[in-house]
C-alpha cells in the first residue's frame, strides 16, 4: 500500500464509509493534506491518529482548543508566527504555564525550554511531556537549540563570568516568574554551583520575557539576567555564554494537522526561517520541524 492514500484508499483502510470519513475531514479531526484539489492520507499518520485513540466520539467532542502558542517567548518563533500567516496568537508566560494551559485546553500549542536542578539535560523537554498524566496524546517539535547566558550592560562593566561571580559582586540580578525556562536555568546553575538564591541580590518585580531582561539592564534597573544570546544581540547587551538548550512546541496530536499548526510548520521548513534565525544569532535549526517525542 503506497505511503500516500486517496480518499478511497484511506476509506478502506479506516473501515469507513467515504460519507464518514468527509465528516472528519470536516471536522479537522484525520490528517491529511491537499495538493492540486486532491486529498491525501499519509498512512503513517493514518496508523498514529488510530493508535492514540483519536477517532473515539469522545475525542471529536472535545472542544477545540484556542489559536494559541502559550509557553516560552521567543524571538525567532515570534518571527515565525507572524510570518507565516498562521493565525496563532502568542501568550508568552513561561514554559511551565504554558504546559499547564495546554493542558487545560487553553492554549493549542506550547513553546518550552526546560532545565533539571542537576544536570542541563537534553531530555528535560521530553521527560517533562511524557510524564505530564494530562498529556498522553502529545507530540513534541523541535523548533530549534537556542544559546542562554547572562546578560550584562555593553562592555560588561562589573566584569561578570559566570553566576559565582553574580553572587559574589552582588550584582543586581532580573529575574523571570517561577516556571519560565531561564527561572529553571537559574535554579540549575545555583544549585550546580552550591549558592543559595538568599546570596543574590534579585531585582522585583520579575521580568514577563527576556526582552524584559534587557530592559531591566539597558534601563540599569539590574545590572544583569538570564536570556537568550538573540535577546542580548537585539537589545545592544554584552552576553556571556553559559548553554545551548532544546526549544520545542508541544501540542495534540489531533492539533497537529490543523490548518494554523500545519501553515507554521510549513514555514518552519523554509529557507527564509533558516535566514531569519542567522540574523538574530544564538540559533541551531538543523532540527527544526524533528518530531521528538508522540506521547
Amino acid at each position: 500500500m503506497p505511503d500516500l492514500l486517496t480518499t478511497d484508499e484511506a476509506a478502506t483502510y479506516l473501515r469507513l464509509s467515504q460519507r464518514k470519513l468527509y465528516e472528519f475531514l470536516a471536522k479537522g479531526a484525520v490528517p491529511c493534506t491537499k495538493v492540486t484539489g486532491r486529498w491525501l492520507f499519509p498512512r503513517a499518520a493514518l496508523d498514529r491518529w488510530v493508535m492514540a485513540g483519536l477517532i473515539t466520539s469522545a475525542a471529536l467532542a472535545q472542544a477545540a482548543a484556542p489559536p494559541i502558542v502559550g509557553g516560552s517567548h521567543d524571538l525567532l518563533l515570534e518571527l515565525a508566527l507572524r510570518e507565516s500567516g498562521c493565525g496563532l496568537a502568542s501568550l508568552p508566560e513561561g514554559s511551565k504555564a504554558g504546559l499547564r494551559r495546554l493542558t487545560r485546553g487553553e492554549v493549542m500549542i506550547a513553546a518550552i525550554h526546560l532545565h533539571g536542578l542537576e544536570s542541563d539535560d537534553a531530555q528535560a523537554n521530553v521527560s517533562a511531556v511524557a510524564d505530564a498524566p494530562g498529556l498522553r496524546d502529545a507530540v513534541l517539535i523541535s523548533f530549534a537549540r537556542r544559546e542562554q547566558g547572562i546578560v550584562t550592560a555593553p562592555g560588561n562593566p562589573l566584569k561578570l563570568s559566570d553566576i559565582a561571580s553574580v553572587a559574589k559582586s552582588r550584582a543586581r540580578l532580573a529575574q523571570r516568574p517561577p516556571g519560565a525556562g531561564a527561572q529553571l536555568l537559574l535554579l540549575a546553575l545555583l544549585a550546580r554551583a552550591n549558592i543559595a538564591a538568599n546570596d543574590l541580590a534579585l531585582v522585583k518585580p520579575v521580568c514577563a520575557t527576556g526582552m524584559d531582561i534587557a530592559r531591566a539592564v539597558r534601563s540599569n534597573r539590574a545590572d544583569c539576567g538570564i536570556a537568550a544570546r538573540s535577546v542580548a544581540l537585539a537589545a545592544g547587551l554584552n552576553f556571556l555564554p553559559i548553554t545551548w538548550e532544546h526549544f520545542d512546541l508541544v501540542l495534540r496530536q489531533r492539533d497537529y494537522f490543523l490548518p494554523g499548526p500545519q501553515a507554521l510548520f510549513g514555514f518552519m521548513r523554509t529557507a527564509a526561517l533558516r535566514e531569519r534565525a542567522m540574523e538574530l544569532g544564538g540559533y541551531d535549526v538543523d532540527a527544526i520541524g524533528a518530531v521528538r517525542l508522540v506521547n
